[in-house]
């Protein structure tokens, strides 16, 4: 009876003693476990924090980086956020290669297909000018001068308008479609109007002792200006004009109207309606908003080759015509002629040693002012000129479009017919139309372009843009002179008053100077203390 119990108390014991075991197992792998699954939360919380970090670095990412190692850069980080700090198998590997190239592949055809485009732009230009050339009516035209401004033109993509700026004569019009009846965006030649605007309301300072620019250490005029093309000074220009002057003076040099040219369906062109705050200043550098032609260019120069005097260009049809000819003034300008003679330097300065140094001639003296930008859908490149500048025979205006336009090819058309017309329209005598000074004759920079980099905004911005489409993010480089930067020097207006500087200038006028006070010619003074250059030929 004894024996039967036992059995079965034996059998609980070792049960209870099973579980007890079983328990403490249990535990035992718990308190194992716990730091594995630890150590795998903190695995995946760093991953976390690399990608973070990645992102971080990709939005902090130095600017002077070009395209393609941005695109390296980015490729690494992808592939180090997909492996996760593990290493990839040879399956993957594979992959991820097969998949970059396909990626590049596919670039490459994009590129292609980009350059395909454009050359079929460039070459359905290029037979528009040929069309609209074999279409001029040349009628009463000087054939000699025609053949001149054909041979010159090439195969360009442009168009050509000679005339005499003493009387209005047209001598010969080339792709007559274009230089007549087709607007295009001034760019850069805006800015003899914003010249004669800020000189005639007394920003400009006509002697040339203040700047309202200073390029890093030194101190920009306008004679500089207009050579180098500089976009922030005749910014700063304009905006203190304001928008309804710079109009108005647009208007009295003849944009927005018919020029009353003997040619059927002419285009009268484009003025703005309206701007304000920065918009007035970009205005006045670039030429927002308007639409001139190539004839319009044209008069406007020899507006200035004559003194003051806006004619009406005239081509004689018949014998009789040509024999009678006389000039037809539209309106003489309400400018002064000194005011007129000050644009010269910087216009001569643009031949000589500025942006249009394609067309320079040491046998005579050629005055004129570049422009390039895009407008049109594509790039535009004007050249608008004159010469002699002691007595003037011819004024020259170009304007092309696509590359041509952006390796300045309308400059050196404009210098070849200049010199292969040299023999007729040359300098004869020493007559003059009005007083000429040493410095309108033979500027110099005071500006050295080799030392201050990016001058020549104009010539900046078709590099970058240049850089742009060749697949580079690299900094600009001056054309002219070859010299390279990562950071693009700032401009920055010089106000008399510190107490009222602004980072931006505004479109108001300044304040005008009050009776028996200080004029701007003192207020530069007292601004710069160097010693004034004094021409012995400018009146007193």
């Amino acid at each position: 009876m004894t024996r039967t119990r036992i059995v079965p108390t034996l059998l609980l014991f070792v049960l209870c003693f099973s579980l007890s075991i079983n328990a403490y197992a249990s535990r035992h792998r718990g308190r194992v476990a716990a730091p594995a699954r630890a150590e795998k939360r903190g695995r995946k919380g760093r991953e976390v924090a690399d990608r973070g970090r990645g992102r971080a670095a990709r939005q902090k990412a130095p600017a002077h980086e070009t395209r393609a190692e941005r695109r390296r850069r980015e490729r690494e980080e992808a592939r180090a956020d997909r492996r996760g700090g593990r290493k990839l198998s040879r399956r993957e590997r594979l992959l991820q290669a097969r998949r970059e190239a396909e990626a590049r592949r596919r670039a490459e055809l994009a590129r292609l297909a980009a350059i395909a485009r454009a050359r079929a732009i460039e070459q359905a230009l290029r037979n528009e000018v040929a069309s609209n050339i074999a279409k001029d009516d040349t009628t009463g035209e000087d054939l000699e001068v025609r053949r001149a401004a054909v041979n010159a033109l090439g195969n360009h993509i442009a168009t050509v308008v000679v005339m005499d700026p003493k009387s209005g004569r047209v001598y010969s019009i080339v792709n007559q479609e274009w230089a007549v009846r087709r607007g295009f965006k001034p760019c850069s030649t805006i800015k003899l109007v914003t010249g004669l605007a800020g000189l005639s309301e007394h920003v400009i300072d006509p002697l040339q002792e203040a700047s309202l620019v200073s390029l890093n250490n030194n101190r920009l005029d306008l004679t500089d200006a207009l050579a180098f093309s500089n976009n922030g000074y005749f910014q700063n220009v304009s905006g203190h004009v304001g928008f309804e002057h710079m109009i108005s003076y647009a208007r009295q040099l003849g944009y927005g109207e018919r020029t009353g040219i003997n040619h059927a369906n002419e285009y009268q062109g484009r003025v703005p309606l309206f701007k304000q705050g920065y918009a007035v200043n970009h205005m006045g550098s670039h030429g927002d908003d308007f639409e001139v032609t190539p004839i319009q260019l044209a008069t406007l120069v020899s507006t200035i080759a004559n003194g003051g005097t806006l004619l009406t260009p005239h081509l004689p049809r018949t014998p009789e015509e040509n024999l009678h000819f006389h000039a037809e003034v539209r309106r003489q300008l309400s400018i002064p002629q000194e005011y007129l003679r000050r644009m010269l330097p910087g216009m001569v300065g643009a031949v000589n040693y500025g942006t249009g140094k394609r067309a320079y001639d040491p046998s005579e003296t050629i005055a004129g002012k570049t422009g390039t930008c895009i407008g049109q859908g594509g790039w535009v490149g004007l050249f608008t000129s004159y010469a002699p500048v002691e007595d003037p025979q011819l004024a020259i205006a170009v304007v092309g479009m696509g590359p041509d336009a952006r390796q300045h090819a309308t400059v050196a058309i404009a210098g070849q017919i200049y010199k292969t017309l040299a023999y007729r329209f040359g300098k004869r005598g020493d007559k003059a139309p009005y007083k000429l000074t040493p410095d309108i004759l033979a500027p110099r920079p005071k500006v050295d372009p080799s030392a201050v980099a990016n001058v020549s905004e104009e010539d900046a911005e078709e590099k970058a843009a240049e850089q742009e489409e060749a697949g580079t993010n690299a900094a600009p480089t001056d054309v002219d002179n070859g010299a390279t930067t990562n950071v693009k020097p700032a401009l920055k207006a010089i106000n008399p008053n510190p107490a009222s500087a602004s980072p931006r200038p505004t479109n108001a006028k300044p304040a005008p100077t009050p009776a028996g006070g200080t004029s701007m010619k003192k207020q530069a003074q007292t601004m710069d203390t160097r010693p004034r250059r004094v021409n012995p030929n400018e009146p007193q």
